[in-house]
């Protein structure tokens, strides 16, 4: 298998590119801090840490009195010496609901606890930054607490459902009269991909990014690349590997645009798929098996990881499949499994007979 990522080494300069941007929109300390924190936060980490200092140096500007005399481009480490914690406390109700420009009425921004937290995070990291840097005689921000996040119940597709879901693709059953005529050239294409998530968990960026030359038929193995960077092998069953086969073959009569040749899922326009591209395509497919349930492909990157515990029993073996860091996470994949228990439970128990 070759080594060359082209789409990692292009997908890596754009976010290089992206960073710089949203750079040049904060105060001129901040870049002293995306440089300190490099060696051990992702790009897209970085990036995102970017988007949120951002919009809370803008709600400072423009939202506090004591800081709208200057816009986020002017403010100093003296400024981040006069924010207080009730500032921190006014942004994160302000972000509840909130407009991206002001005077617009109908592009509003809702956060909920999960995004209150991330961006609440991002300004601690930033502060943490400096105050340890000696720049700052107090960290503010930790007088502020993380909301709590409530959990919420994993969705996921039921047995019944993964299998309905993939008989459609095969036959076409339930799409629309112009979805079926496309459907002919996408077929194997679209099977693939959702034999793929329903059979190893990979996240929508690691499916994005798949090459070719990242698959060894000979071991049933596929290069991912993690989060964070990191590369991975992740291997696959005879079902995941007789549909990709089968598409392959497709593959192969396929002239792919410039830059695109080792994609391994190409659009109409025989370019690599998008994100956006995939998530629609898994849409598609999902409403028609289960339409209450709003499926993406990281709830099918759930639906695996409850197969794979209720298979296996062992929640490590759960952890390392789907790359998370932290165990805990993957208990998630348990408590759903608890609850089909307790479905079991409450039909055992007889208090009359029949």
């Amino acid at each position: 298998m070759h080594t060359s990522k082209p789409f990692s080494i292009h997908q890596s300069k754009l976010n290089i590119i992206r960073l710089r941007k949203v750079i040049k929109d904060l105060p001129p300390f901040c870049a002293e801090y995306f440089r300190g924190i490099e060696p051990h936060t992702s790009i897209l980490t970085r990036i995102n840490y970017g988007y949120d200092l951002r919009l809370f140096f803008q709600y400072l500007t423009s939202e506090v009195e004591e800081f709208c005399e200057k816009i986020p481009q002017d403010l100093t480490i003296q400024d981040l010496k006069r924010i207080e914690a009730v500032h921190l406390e006014m942004f994160l109700e302000y972000i509840t609901l909130y407009n991206r420009s002001s005077g617009s009425s109908g592009d509003g921004m809702a956060n909920h606890e999960s995004g209150k937290a991330r961006k609440l995070s991002a300004i601690r990291s930033c502060f943490s930054h400096f105050y340890k840097k000696g720049y700052l005689d107090r960290n503010v921000t930790e007088l502020v607490d993380i909301p709590k996040i409530h959990e919420k119940a994993i969705i996921r597709l039921d047995v019944d459902e993964v299998a309905r879901l993939l008989d459609s693709v095969e036959n076409g059953f339930g799409l629309t009269d112009t979805q079926k005529r496309y459907h002919k050239y996408t077929r194997q294409r679209d099977l693939a991909i959702l034999t793929l998530f329903l059979g190893t968990g990979i996240r929508i960026s690691e499916c994005v990014g798949l090459n070719i030359t990242d698959f060894d038929f000979n071991t049933n193995g596929f290069k991912v690349t993690r989060k964070g960077g990191n590369q991975v092998f992740l291997y696959f069953g005879t079902e995941v590997r007789e549909t990709l086969e089968a598409y392959l073959k497709e593959r192969t009569q396929i002239e792919p645009l410039a830059g695109h040749e080792d994609a391994l899922f190409l659009s109409m326009q025989r370019k690599r798929l998008s994100n956006r591209a995939i998530q629609n395509l898994v849409k598609k497919y999902a409403r028609i098996v289960s339409p209450l349930k709003k499926i993406s492909p990281h709830k099918l990157r759930s639906t695996y990881g409850t197969t794979l515990y209720r298979e296996t029993g062992d929640i490590y073996l759960v952890a390392d499949v789907l790359g998370h860091k932290d165990v805990n996470t993957t208990r998630k994949h348990y408590a759903a499994i608890s609850d089909d228990k307790r479905r079991i439970a409450a039909r055992v128990v007889k208090l009359r007979d029949d």
